[in-house]
């Protein structure tokens, strides 16, 4: 073995080990900054867990839903995986110079293998450029445009063109050219065939450690910034849910009793990174810093404080800080690159006793603002790539504000106490919940209390929920349902002044206390009329029925929207439109119903049966649908900041020029109504629920005559 490849093998070792050293570090503190966090339970659904790994991973089908970043960065992902044996092949070169298997001992298959590496190679460096351009010359406003942001794709393109260059000069070194299977290093190569043979190879020495260093660099990099998602993103694709994305985790107060016990402090919600479990804390690692999320959020969309990305990221940010004041060590390596960044003076003073690190989130991470901006529309998880749950984490710290420190807005707070005194969110009378049916005296609509004592029993309790009860427009949506079921011949009946509120809004809000009461009074409440079946108008009361109430004892009872029983009875020809509603109708989606239970196709079908409507889309539609701005307990609160979310979603429908904006929510109809008001053009353009559409199609009830005595 020659003096060169001696000192070039030991070198190797050297930094090779050194950088492995630090990438391990780096990792393992991150490690022991997600250990902060409270334990996370993991349901051992491994199955699930493996599609979601093939599917968002893999098969990358998050990303592809933006085609254009979508594609660049499929050639990205699966090239660099490739191309990582091209590296090998070109570390070995260095390493085995003059030997007797100079480079991977392909055979006759060697030409093939690296005629394959530079088509990947040059396909990523494609794909660099575009990135670069996205970011710096496009400017995309989800995209940040620092140094650091453009880190990676440097590394990236510094990793190609090294091997490209140093494979080049080794073709002049080795007088191979020119060399069929490495054409661009061919073409590299005879642009420097003057070169003598001793500088090609010093040349190739260079652009082989440069190819090292750059590789090093960027593994040591990783953890330290946002392409630590390379680790973490797919580790949190594996640990995220595999239950439906309406299940808020519930609060358990049996905790309340064993402090008191113990006198020790209990919190209920968050207000500091280690009141976040595990899990949430992965979240803030696997981040990509992409923007997607913002870029739909209907928050940031018309101006409010909340960014969901920048709400990520800054909580990251913290959680490093504040882990460096607990491990006492810098969360940045090398030390002596970075020994004044603020990581390491706060290390530096934990050392010495001082703790340099606010432990409270709300107010010195993030403001109640933002906070109290979010609709918990979810169209920012539905967008993450790596999965990343941003409500449930917002939700947590409510969950703080409200049962802690007493903190919410006065008109939440207002509306939570009427849910709480009268079971409604205008505190108006209990007794006057079921006064709505008598408005249309040909609709039957018993009570359950009623069916009971006439010895009867009742297929689906219609769930009226306190808009289709107190509110004059959802009273309308509230009869054409009961007059569908009338006409379609559906055993059904109402729980009436016995009707409670379903406790989403309190929930959303941040009283999990007062929505677990409703949950336990309402359960008793299906016991005592032995219900299987529910179905309702309203989404929120359609998710929590479904998605959480079966958390505290709600089973065998099977939970239908009314969209879905609609279709049903429209599949199997129990109804039948008979006369024409000649409308455009543009339908908007519930967050509620579609991207919290996927629920897209049985309202759209309901309206296509219906005949002369036309059916159009808005260009946000489905799961990328805009939010109507009533979610999160924002129905019953006042925007003081930016548009109004309900004006901007109805602006997007109004672009479709329809006669008719449809809906399949309460509160949906309400803000889209708001919005053609705002717009002063709701004396031309209708807002309706689906229901009220199919029932102007149906023939109607015949009042039958009195009986003349």
């Amino acid at each position: 073995m020659s003096t060169f490849l001696i000192v070039n093998w030991i070198l190797f070792l050297l930094v090779l080990g050194y950088g492995l050293y630090l990438f391990a570090s780096l990792v393992y503190q991150r490690y022991t900054f997600i250990k902060l966090g409270k334990q996370a339970e993991w349901s051992q659904t491994n199955k699930e867990r493996l599609e979601q790994v093939m599917i968002n991973v893999f098969g990358q089908k998050k990303l592809l839903k933006d085609k254009k970043s979508g594609i660049i960065h499929v050639m990205m992902f699966y090239g660099f995986i490739l191309v990582q044996f091209g590296a090998i092949d070109f570390i070995w070169k260095g390493l085995a110079v003059g030997t007797r298997f100079p480079h991977i001992p392909l055979g006759p298959l060697y030409p093939i293998f690296t005629f394959m590496q530079e088509i990947v190679m040059l396909m990523i460096l494609v794909a660099v450029v575009w990135g670069f351009y996205r970011r710096y010359i496009e400017k995309l406003v989800r995209l940040k445009r620092n140094f650091l942001a453009g880190l990676a794709l440097i590394f990236i393109g510094g990793l190609m063109v090294s091997v490209l260059f140093g494979n080049g000069f080794y073709l002049v070194y080795k007088e191979e050219l020119p060399m069929w299977g490495e054409p661009v290093a061919t073409l590299i190569g005879s642009a420097f065939a003057w070169v003598p043979g001793g500088v090609a190879f010093a040349l190739f020495v260079v652009f082989w450690w440069l190819h090292l260093l750059f590789l090093l660099s960027f593994m040591i990099y990783i953890p330290q910034g946002k392409h630590a998602h390379l680790i973490a993103g797919t580790l949190n694709v594996w640990l995220g849910r595999t239950h439906q994305v309406g299940r808020l985790a519930p609060v358990d107060f049996s905790a309340m009793e064993e402090a008191e016990e113990s006198d020790e402090e209990v919190v209920f919600g968050v207000n500091k990174i280690e009141d976040f479990n595990q899990k949430q804390l992965v979240d803030l690692y696997a981040c990509v810093e992409c923007g997607r999320c913002t870029n739909v959020c209907p928050a940031t969309g018309t101006g409010k404080m909340l960014s969901p990305m920048d709400l990520i990221v800054k909580l990251r940010d913290h959680m490093n800080m504040k882990g460096a004041a607990v491990t006492r060590k810098s969360p940045w390596a090398p030390a002596l690159l970075f020994q004044n960044t603020q990581g390491a003076e706060i290390a530096a003073a934990a050392q010495d006793g001082h703790m340099l690190v606010a432990d409270e989130l709300i107010g010195n991470v993030i403001t109640e603002e933002e906070i109290w901006a979010c609709t918990t529309c979810r169209n920012c998880e539905d967008q993450c790539p790596v999965m990343n749950e941003h409500v449930d984490k917002i939700i947590d710290l409510r969950r703080y504000l409200v049962m802690m420190e007493g903190k919410m807005d006065p008109e939440a707070q207002r509306t939570v106490a009427n849910i709480e005194r009268q079971g409604n969110p205008w505190g108006m009378n209990r007794k006057e919940r079921e006064n709505w049916r008598k408005d249309r005296e040909e609709l039957v609509i018993p009570t359950a209390k009623e069916k009971k004592k006439a010895g009867e029993e009742f297929e689906f309790l219609f769930w009226v929920g306190a808009m289709g009860s107190y509110d004059s427009r959802s009273q309308k949506v509230a009869q054409s349902f009961a007059s569908v079921l009338n006409k379609a011949g559906v055993s059904f009946a109402i729980l009436g002044n016995e009707e409670k509120n379903s406790g989403d809004t309190p929930r959303r809000i941040g009283n999990e206390l007062l929505f677990q009461e409703l949950a336990e009074a309402n359960i008793k409440l299906f016991e005592k009329y032995g219900v299987t079946k529910i179905v309702t108008v309203d989404p929120h009361a359609y998710n929590t029925f479904k998605n959480e109430y079966p958390d505290f004892g709600l089973t065998g009872v099977k939970v239908y929207h009314h969209t879905e029983l609609l279709a049903e009875l429209l599949d199997t020809g129990r109804v039948k439109p008979d006369f024409s509603v000649n409308e455009r109708v543009v339908y908007h989606d519930s967050c509620y119903l579609g991207r919290y239970n996927g629920i897209y196709d049985a309202p759209r079908f309901v309206l296509e049966r219906i005949p002369g409507v036309e059916l159009v889309e808005a260009e946000r539609n489905r799961e990328n649908g805009m939010c109507c701005g009533a979610g999160g307990g924002l129905m019953w609160q006042e925007e003081k900041v930016g548009t109004r979310v309900n004006v901007a979603r109805t602006e997007q429908l109004l672009e479709t020029k329809p006669t008719v904006i449809g809906s399949a929510c309460p509160y949906c109809l309400t803000m889209l109504s708001d919005g053609t008001k705002a717009k002063e053009v709701d004396e031309t353009v209708g807002t309706f629920d689906v229901v009220e559409l199919l029932d102007r199609s149906l023939a109607p009830i015949e009042v039958p005559e009195p009986i003349v005595q």
